[in-house]
């Protein structure tokens, strides 16, 4: 005979199913709408610190970024240049977090991967593009797939925190490169560190570039074949992640890792394998900036893209769409707010730097916020929903 329990217990789980079923959403509501209402309130709360502290309008200055990020070619053109950056960034921490992993080096590993490049750009004369481009992309990606690899290893072998070796990492990186470029790479009699400039068969080809042939005309600025690279980055971490062995593997550890072991899984082998594919993607940054538009080894090529990328990542949650969508956001914030710098000094890369601080807090930390009103509201108007569940 099924055993009810006391009326005690019975209470109590009829409480529980009902807190359960009150915060319940759709998958679709989940992934898209709640994260569109914390962006929305995060950007009326920015308008109102503009309005009290700026003294301007906040619907001009909004219609002024968005027409700034899509009003024209070169506007969309260069909001599409920052996403690409960020793309790669975002896919790079959500792999690591779909492994229980928060890989906060993706910046590190990205400037690490621009000495990868360098290095085999510079000794890329003579080779033609069609193989001198991919031997880039592989060494940049070899180089932080390695920057990944090293904090892996020392949390699935010594028990090391991800978290403090990845931010050690990011300034070992940075002390090296500017080391590098300072006495090895910067040519003698140059004012800046920068490397010599990279062989043009190494430059990767503007979009306007490779639909021509096809009468395709479009004139995206600085869009390069780093964008669609990115796209296809994004298919691979999707099949990654819910298509293949190691994917499952991936997200069962990092739900439980004492359940993956149960289930025949090494920890151990997940996390390194992990973080070398984050540190890879990671790698990718390099080719948007210094193959695309660069064309030489820069110190803090990334600006600071890495950190981005959580924050898109989060925006995204962890999906590859999500991140696209996000990613897009970021950059069309960039370059809205360059566009808002010219029309008026007084805005200028911090106040955009706050913006994005403040979409951070109510995607990130403040996410599940709204989630109880929007629970109830879909509750009261799907009854039908409710007696299903």
């Amino acid at each position: 005979m099924r055993d009810t329990g006391t009326p005690l217990r019975q209470g109590l789980r009829f409480r529980l199913a009902g807190a359960a079923a009150a915060t319940t959403l759709p998958w679709w509501a989940d992934a898209l709408l709640l994260p569109l209402v914390n962006i929305v309130v995060a950007f009326v709360v920015c308008g109102v610190v503009v309005w009290l502290f700026v003294g301007a309008n906040p619907l001009t200055v909004g219609l002024t970024m968005i027409d700034g990020a899509f009003g024209d070619a070169n506007g969309i053109g260069t909001t599409l240049y920052y996403a690409t950056t960020y793309i790669f960034a975002g896919l790079a921490v959500a792999v690591a977090s779909h492994a229980g992993l928060f890989n906060i080096g993706v910046d590190g590993q990205g400037q690490l991967a621009g000495i990868g490049i360098a290095v085999a750009c510079l000794n890329m004369h003579g080779l033609p593009s069609f193989l001198a481009i991919p031997a880039a992309m592989v060494a940049g990606m070899a180089f932080g797939a390695f920057w990944g690899f090293v904090p892996g290893y020392l949390q699935a072998k010594r028990g090391s925190h991800i978290v403090i070796t990845t931010i050690m990492f990011n300034f070992i990186a940075s002390a090296l490169i500017q080391y590098l470029l300072v006495r090895v790479m910067m040519p003698i009699g140059a004012g800046e560190p920068k490397s010599s400039p990279f062989p043009e068969t190494t430059y990767l080809p503007m979009i306007s570039d490779v639909l021509a042939p096809f009468g395709i005309d479009v004139d995206l600025t600085l869009v390069n074949l780093a964008f669609p690279i990115s796209l296809l980055a994004a298919l691979f971490v999707w099949a990654l992640v819910w298509r293949t062995r190691l994917g499952y593997a991936m997200r069962t550890v990092g739900q439980n890792q004492t359940a993956a072991i149960y289930a025949g899984i090494s920890p151990t082998r997940i996390i390194i394998i992990t973080m070398i594919i984050s540190g890879a993607l990671a790698g990718l940054m390099g080719i948007n900036v210094l193959m695309g538009e660069q064309h030489k080894m820069i110190i803090d090529y990334t600006a600071g893209a890495g950190f981005i990328g959580i924050a898109v990542s989060l925006m995204g949650r962890s999906h590859p769409v999500g991140i696209v969508l996000a990613s897009i956001l970021f950059g069309a914030l960039i370059q809205g707010g360059q566009e808002l710098s010219f029309d008026n000094p007084v805005f200028n890369r911090d106040l955009i730097v706050v913006v994005q601080g403040m979409i951070i807090l109510f995607v990130g930390a403040l996410e599940l916020m709204f989630r109880p009103q929007l629970a109830a509201l879909f509750h009261l108007l799907t009854p039908g929903r409710n007696k299903g569940a």
